[in-house]
């Protein structure tokens, strides 16, 4: 009905070691360097891995799922020039880039399915998520126009690129 199937396809390292126990980290690195030559493991960023098997690489969602396993600590969502893309508001499209607002360490990371950057915000859980909507079909909430706005300007990033007549007069 809508709901998002959730498919176990990525791990970290520390994921890793659980198929391996009792093995020492340095000599874990043998056995997935040899996953990763027989293509069986795909390495998707540092320390995280994707079973190349099952990657669902037709659906745009894995970036965001990428996101989300690189920051599991932390509560990120979908905002700045992604969700402006994503509501209309901007023209131009980010294009293997997603820009997603965390509550852990901002940071930049390029991985297999593209660019993740990550902008550090300081505001509360329970505000984030009056400002955001979930779907089923994406791993990430994403920030109302108003909210990807406002973090926009927050941030100090540019907003000449943004067609207000697509903004509510509120925003």
């Amino acid at each position: 009905m809508g709901d998002r199937v959730v498919r176990v396809y990525l791990y970290s390292a520390n994921d890793l070691r659980v198929l391996f126990p009792g093995e020492a980290s340095k000599t874990l690195e043998k056995p997935v360097e040899r996953m990763v030559a027989a293509k069986l493991l795909l390495r998707v960023a540092r320390g995280l891995y994707a079973d190349n098997l099952a990657v669902p690489y037709h659906q745009p969602s894995v970036i965001g799922d990428v996101a989300k396993k690189l920051r599991p600590e932390s509560f990120n969502y979908l905002s700045l020039e992604t969700a402006l893309s994503e509501w209309g508001v901007i023209s131009q499209i980010p294009l293997s880039q997603l820009t997603v607002m965390t509550t852990g360490p901002s940071g930049l990371h390029r991985t297999a399915f593209g660019v993740i950057e990550f902008t550090h915000t300081k505001r509360s859980v329970a505000s984030i998520l009056e400002s955001t909507v979930a779907s089923a079909e994406r791993p990430l909430p994403i920030a109302t126009r108003k909210a990807a706005i406002r973090d926009l300007r927050r941030v100090g990033r540019n907003v000449d690129m943004i067609d207000w007549s697509e903004v509510d007069d509120d925003a």
